[in-house]
């Protein structure tokens, strides 16, 4: 592929709203077609944004020939349905994290991605940030030794209420798969797939998550994450990573973050910025960053980006499904129901 990557967006609601506004400064890209459920929602998104094309179904959008790559911004709870259409389209993808409702619907979603040719990736912006980029190169080049514990956190107070769809158990509902995600990947990163999976939380009424408390443990690297989400307080939102050399801690807003502080014995603290990253892209922000991945992996005719792996993701996934069996947190469609 060369020349201008052409979008098209799958949903209206908050997080395609900022995905469309950072992408309208990209350099050779452009958002050629928004879809919604119904064609009202789409039309306005399009006037707002200035898009040529608006669709009042998901299959309109994946018909059309104009577009490259579908952004997928609906709830966790439609990412398979959404993302698989487009794929069985001809269309490459990038899918909003929690990336399906659990790893039996990633699995689909991989399979068919791969069976097709097709670029998928999950959109953990996070991966894609030049600051957390930098912090697993010094990781990897033993800055902080064998790393030892992590801990990570993220939670919002609301409120929010049952009509919300947070609270929505039929649309994946809950701290978990909305934030937690976060924590999880951020851990994941580092460390790969845990062994060791303990959980405890405080479910709603309607049988979601208010609160999550996780414990992983990696038998083989002798290492273990301590990690929170919750819709009900607003944590500290920070991160660190403990190793047996020093430490890396990073302020509120890790999962975009501007900067971290590298601790090591004998030396001064270090700072690292997005513009002493030293892997580019300083001048971009948010979500651009995975935009910018996106289109290089495509230009370079990759169906996976080394930043976001989609075994990575499955492995996140499985983690996820690994949580909820063990808090109690089971969905209408997914494969933990019991009965």
């Amino acid at each position: 592929m060369s020349g201008t990557v052409r979008w098209g967006v799958l949903a209206t609601g908050g997080i395609a709203a900022a995905f469309t506004e950072d992408l309208r400064s990209m350099p050779d890209m452009e958002v050629v077609a928004v879809a919604s459920r119904t064609e009202t929602s789409a039309q306005a998104f399009a006037e707002r944004f200035g898009i040529p094309r608006a669709y009042g179904s998901w299959a309109a959008l994946a018909a059309d020939d104009d577009i490259d790559v579908v952004y997928v911004a609906t709830p966790h709870s439609a990412h398979r349905e959404a993302a698989a259409l487009c794929l069985e389209a001809g269309k490459h993808v990038l899918c909003e994290k929690a990336f399906t409702l659990d790893a039996r619907e990633a699995d689909e979603l991989v399979k068919l991605a791969r069976d097709r040719g097709l670029f998928l990736m999950e959109a953990m912006w996070t991966y894609c940030n030049p600051v957390i980029r930098r912090m697993t190169e010094l990781v990897r080049d033993g800055a902080i030794g064998e790393i030892r514990t992590v801990q990570a956190d993220f939670g919002l107070a609301g409120p929010f209420g049952p009509e919300h769809r947070l609270r929505d158990r039929a649309l994946g509902g809950g701290a978990l798969l909305d934030l937690g995600v976060y924590p999880v990947s951020f851990a994941q990163l580092l460390l790969g797939e845990p062994d060791r999976v303990q959980a405890d939380a405080v479910l709603s009424p309607e049988g979601v998550d208010l609160h999550t408390a996780m414990l992983l443990g990696w038998s083989e690297a002798g290492a273990s994450a301590l990690l929170n989400c919750s819709i009900v307080a607003d944590t500290p939102q920070t991160a660190a990573v403990t190793g047996s050399k020093g430490r890396i801690e990073f302020p509120r807003g890790f999962f975009y973050p501007e900067r971290f502080v590298l601790h090591r014995p004998g030396h001064e603290p270090e700072e690292f910025t997005a513009g002493t990253a030293g892997t580019g892209g300083g001048a971009l922000r948010g979500l651009q960053f995975e935009q910018a991945e996106v289109a290089r992996a495509l230009r370079a005719g990759e169906t996976e980006s080394p930043l976001v792996p989609l075994d990575g993701s499955l492995a996140v996934m499985r983690t996820l499904d690994a949580v909820r069996d063990r808090i109690g947190v089971h969905y209408p469609a997914d494969g933990l129901t019991r009965g």
